[in-house]
C-alpha cells in the first residue's frame, strides 16, 4: 500500500499531542444493510497486535486487518478545518444479492 499525506495532513499531524501508546490509525465505519456505505477516519489510539505499519515522511500510520480489505493501494490523507481529516475514497454500494428458486 502507498500512502501519501497532503501538506495540510502532515502540519496537523506535527502539531498533535500524542501520549505515549497513542498513534494514528485508519479505521472503518460501515454502516446500511443491503446498500452499504464505507467511510474511512483517521482515529488516534493504542496499536493492535495485527496492524500494518504504514510510514510516509517520518510519520507512522497503522491500518488494521478489516480496514485493510476495504482501502485501495494508494491512499491518500488530506486534512480540512471544518471537516478534520480526509482519507481516502469512501464509498457506498446500492446492491442486494437476492437468490430466487
Amino acid at each position: 500500500m502507498l500512502l501519501t499525506l497532503t501538506e495540510a495532513a502532515s502540519k496537523q499531524l506535527k502539531t498533535m499531542k500524542l501520549q505515549k501508546e497513542q498513534t494514528p490509525r485508519i479505521d472503518t465505519d460501515i454502516t446500511g444493510g443491503c446498500g452499504m456505505s464505507i467511510k474511512f477516519t483517521l482515529i488516534i489510539d493504542g496499536p493492535r497486535r495485527n496492524d500494518m505499519l504504514l510510514k510516509y515522511d517520518g510519520f507512522q500510520i497503522r491500518v488494521d486487518q478489516f480496514t485493510k480489505r476495504y482501502l485501495n493501494e494508494e491512499i491518500q490523507i488530506d486534512y480540512k478545518d471544518k471537516e478534520g481529516f480526509l482519507v481516502g475514497e469512501s464509498f457506498a454500494s446500492s446492491a442486494c444479492a437476492f437468490e430466487f428458486d
